[in-house]
């Protein structure tokens, strides 16, 4: 089986840096991810949002250097998960674990050039 998926997407929200009672350093990214298609003789556009989940050395240096707006590329594979919530109805999410994140800089033709490079960890 295969669960792999690859986005560019723009942080909706600043990073949101946490660290696990053990120490493990883990950051939220909270995505859009934009698609243009044709419908009929129209250009239509819709975007889909979603949260990335960054662990370790990895998610501190997404604290350090995103910021909201800013464009990125993931890899990475696909979470679901549910908790039951406050009003005692089962909550879910569905989230991408990311493995391997390339931060992209907008140039002035509204292009993306790759700046950083963070490989999977080991």
């Amino acid at each position: 089986m295969l669960n792999k998926i690859v986005v560019v997407a723009n942080l909706t929200k600043d990073p949101e840096l946490r660290y696990t009672p053990n120490g493990t350093a883990v950051c939220n990214l909270r995505l859009a991810i934009n698609r243009k298609y044709k419908s009929g003789e129209e250009f239509k556009e819709e975007t889909c949002f979603i949260t990335a989940i960054v662990w370790g050395k990895r998610a501190e240096n997404c604290n350090e250097y995103l910021k909201k707006g800013n464009p990125i590329f993931i890899e990475g594979r696909l979470q679901s998960r549910s908790w039951d919530g406050q009003d005692g109805k089962k909550q879910y999410a569905t989230e991408i674990v990311a493995e391997n994140i390339q931060f992209l800089d907008r140039t002035k033709e509204g292009t993306s050039q790759e700046i950083e490079e963070l490989p999977p960890e080991a």
